[in-house]
């Protein structure tokens, strides 16, 4: 069994995030046989759909590695930049296996010869990029975008990202903005009291232009998904952060966290990365520690606290979708606010079909349709406009 931990390394490793103090940690991790022997399970367990749609360019992996190298503060030896090197290419030859050991155990002995997918691609559908709408404290909406900077006196956004600044006075009145994440869009945001907040597809948040001095620092997530990582209460005079919600509150002193609370689903998820929360609803109290996952039913506004593992939960705002034992419908929930597309089963039975994968969130939407197809998870699918059927 493999720590979450090692776990976290090694799909780092996989996705080239990795830093050289990682993946020295990863290579003495494996210099035990059994752990590689792990290794190279784990690989061909989960990594199957990945591999089958990534592209690896092992020259420009090696060149990448070495640059990191080059700019690793520390001295490294040689002997250990060679065994690194190693590793990268072991990634690519155990993908190359994963692929393989997929195919040899699940194809038929004989053989099928398959029809063409009949697409109709009245519009071509690209991968979401980072784009809001920003809703002025006087009502004006303003699109940002990078062909569309945006630079006033209490912030400044270069269409990747919008700043505000700790104007250092204390305002007579607490003025409010919004920042509208639409589907197919994300978006980070740095509050003025130093607070960062990176915003998934289809999400809003509604915040202060500039914090009260003693007084408690509250957000409001309006709906959507959002990773917080707060500016401590040491840094504001001991004021608390609070983030509300219609249907929970969260209060932390200075921490990381990630909260998914979209309007269509009926659960809201508060993971903890590191420090500790609170989150409360309907004179309920839930503290968590760190890699514990509160799931809130609306419903029933009842809780249930889990352990999870923390980077599948927040890797999206890495560039990452990475999915463990999710059910299709979950993924393709996924799938539809990040592409902006609908998605349909056609076959209902799909819907509870789980699986493990990878996958980037600049990836070509067909090429993981057809891997999924390819894996037999699915037998066919039609891409009509915006709209994905699959059967």
């Amino acid at each position: 069994m493999i720590a979450p931990e090692t776990e976290n390394l090694i799909i780092k490793f996989i996705n080239n995030q990795a830093s050289i103090s990682e993946l020295e940690e990863l290579e003495n991790w494996m210099e035990d046989p059994r752990h590689e022997k792990l290794f190279k399970a784990y690989v061909k367990t989960n990594y199957a759909i990945d591999f089958n749609m990534r592209r690896f360019d092992s020259e420009k992996l090696k060149n990448r590695l070495l640059r990191e190298m080059a700019n690793e503060k520390k001295a490294i030896k040689l002997e250990r930049r060679r065994k690194v090197m190693n590793y990268a290419a072991a990634a690519v030859v155990i993908g190359v296996f994963a692929c393989a050991y997929f195919y040899q155990f699940n194809s038929p002995a004989e053989p099928i010869e398959e029809k063409p997918v009949e697409l109709t691609l009245k519009n071509t559908i690209e991968p979401g990029t980072d784009k809001a709408i920003l809703t002025l404290e006087d009502g004006s909406m303003v699109a940002l975008d990078k062909t569309n900077p945006y630079d006033a006196p209490h912030a400044k956004s270069n269409g990747e990202q919008i700043v505000y600044k700790n104007v250092g006075a204390k305002p007579s009145k607490i003025e409010y903005n919004y920042l509208t994440i639409p589907r197919g869009g994300q978006f980070y945001i740095k509050l003025s009291d130093g607070t960062e907040v990176w915003l998934n597809s289809e999400s809003r948040l509604k915040y202060p232009v500039s914090f009260r001095e003693n007084e408690t620092r509250e957000v409001e997530l309006v709906y959507g998904e959002a990773y917080f990582d707060v500016s401590p209460s040491t840094e504001h005079k001991g004021s608390k952060f609070k983030v509300l919600n219609k249907n929970q509150e969260i209060e932390v002193l200075g921490t990381e966290f990630n909260i998914k609370a979209y309007r269509d689903e009926a659960h809201i998820y508060t993971t903890l990365v590191e420090g500790s929360v609170t989150v409360g609803s309907g004179g309920q109290v839930q503290k968590l520690a760190p890699a514990q996952q509160s799931k809130l039913d609306i419903g029933s506004n009842t809780f249930n606290v889990y352990k999870v593992n923390v980077y599948n939960e927040t890797s999206w705002k890495n560039g990452i979708f990475s999915f463990r034992d999710k059910p299709l419908k979950d993924i393709m929930k996924v799938i539809s606010r990040w592409y902006d597309v609908d998605v349909v089963f056609e076959n209902k039975e799909l819907e509870a079909v789980t699986f493990k994968g990878v996958l980037g969130k600049n990836q070509d939407l067909q090429e993981i349709l057809s891997a999924i197809k390819t894996l037999s998870i699915i037998e066919n699918y039609e891409i009509n406009e915006k709209k994905i059927i699959l059967k």
